[in-house]
């Protein structure tokens, strides 16, 4: 996704490396507003800026133009990623601007993109989730690169080089309440409709890595039965803390939180899913997703459903239904992160060479009255549609427009 497309691809053994959704009159409602998003990665100029040192105007023209064809579209959300590499796309009192805009971490860009975005977004009736990366430092393990006054260079110690980048390590709590403090300073800045996170928590396993925690696991691993546990309460307390701190600063502003698709295996754990995936979050990314579902701690959870109906290692309605037995009875909307970016792929499975395949999902999804929505990984597979799936998403599902969820 927004962080794990590339996961969703290599790490799922075989994988190869409201308003509801109306069926195809799209007349069926709900009172609280369906979910129709789509991702704005920045990390990379993935997909806006379309590359760093543009100027101002075209960078904030680039911005516009992805939000009008969101309206275009009928979406009514959009995900933009604000902190991409413990930076900012706002001016932060605690971390530098992004290298993503200018091309120099901590050089100023000349305007405000995530006010902006906050600006222009409500100016067209969509709503504005601000996505950050809580623990991602650098796609390198330089620290010399990172701009003089970047908080990992103040204190090397937060930070763990692992897999060619660098992590904040989520085991220390002065890390926890720094990363928590950064981006709740947007929240205070701006009426964001929603905070969001993606699916990087530990980061996802690397072959013969190991991420090197020891000292931090010493020093505060007592009274857990062993790491992977203390890693697990690690993030809990991440995302209790951030929950709770959403709240008392701008009650109105949701959060969520976009995991990889797969808990567990059910070869695992029996509560898992009917799956044969080779990342499990619960185990590799020591994150308990279906917990904060269960138990209410998040608004919505949107996991990443990046394959196909009938994919054998890890199929789309296998996880649909998962999911929504998971998310019944509970107070936490229930989106689906959908892999438009596959669309027409000629790396993909021949499922992905279809058009219809991605309007299947939605009519599936339709089954399950658990499902409140969609999200599209990413903005610019939304704007290229080279193959047409988006547009016959938007021809078979989204022929109205709906308010966006609140």
């Amino acid at each position: 996704m927004a962080g794990g497309a590339a996961a969703a691809d290599a790490l799922t053994g075989g994988a190869g490396a409201g308003t509801a959704a109306g069926g195809p009159g799209g007349g069926r409602r709900r009172a609280a507003g369906e979910m129709r998003g789509v991702w704005v990665a920045t990390v990379a100029n993935r997909d806006w800026p379309s590359r760093p040192g543009l100027t101002a105007a075209r960078q904030r023209a680039e911005l516009v133009a992805h939000l009008d064809r969101a309206v275009a579209d009928r979406l009514n959300t959009v995900i933009l990623q604000v902190r991409p590499t413990a930076d900012a796309l706002w001016p932060s009192p605690y971390e530098p601007w992004s290298q993503y805009l200018t091309g120099t971490q901590g050089r100023n860009p000349g305007w405000d993109p995530l006010g902006t975005a906050v600006e222009e977004a409500h100016a067209r009736g969509l709503a504005l989730h601000a996505w950050f990366n809580p623990y991602r430092v650098a796609n390198h393990t330089d620290p010399a690169r990172l701009a003089a006054s970047h908080p990992a260079r103040r204190h090397p110690d937060w930070v763990v080089p692992y897999g060619g980048k660098l992590y904040y390590n989520p085991g220390l709590p002065e890390v926890r309440a720094f990363v928590q403090q950064a981006m709740l300073d947007a929240v205070r800045r701006y009426p964001v409709d929603a905070v969001h996170f993606d699916d990087y928590f530990y980061p996802y396993p690397v072959a013969g890595r190991t991420f090197d925690d020891t000292a931090a696991y010493d020093r505060h691993g007592a009274g857990y039965p062993n790491r992977a546990a203390w890693r697990r309460a690690n993030i809990d307390k991440l995302v209790g803390e951030t929950a709770a701190g959403i709240k008392l600063i701008r009650p109105a502003t949701q959060f969520g939180i976009s995991p990889f698709g797969v808990w567990r295996n059910a070869a695992t754990d029996s509560r898992g899913s009917d799956t044969r995936a080779g990342v499990e979050t619960y185990d590799d990314l020591y994150a308990d997703t279906r917990k904060w579902v269960r138990e209410n701690w998040i608004d919505y959870i949107c996991p990443q459903l990046y394959w196909n109906i009938g994919f054998g290692a890890a199929d789309y309605a296998t996880l649909v239904s998962w999911w929504a037995d998971v998310a019944r009875d509970t107070a936490t909307r229930l989106y689906l992160g959908e892999a438009l970016y596959k669309a027409g792929d000629p790396a993909q499975p021949a499922a992905w060479q279809d058009p219809a395949e991605l309007s299947r999902h939605l009519a599936l999804a339709e089954e399950r009255p658990q499902v409140r929505g969609h999200v599209f990984f990413a903005a610019k597979d939304v704007a290229a549609d080279p193959i047409g799936a988006m547009a016959r998403v938007v021809a078979d599902h989204y022929k109205q427009p709906a308010m966006p969820p609140r």
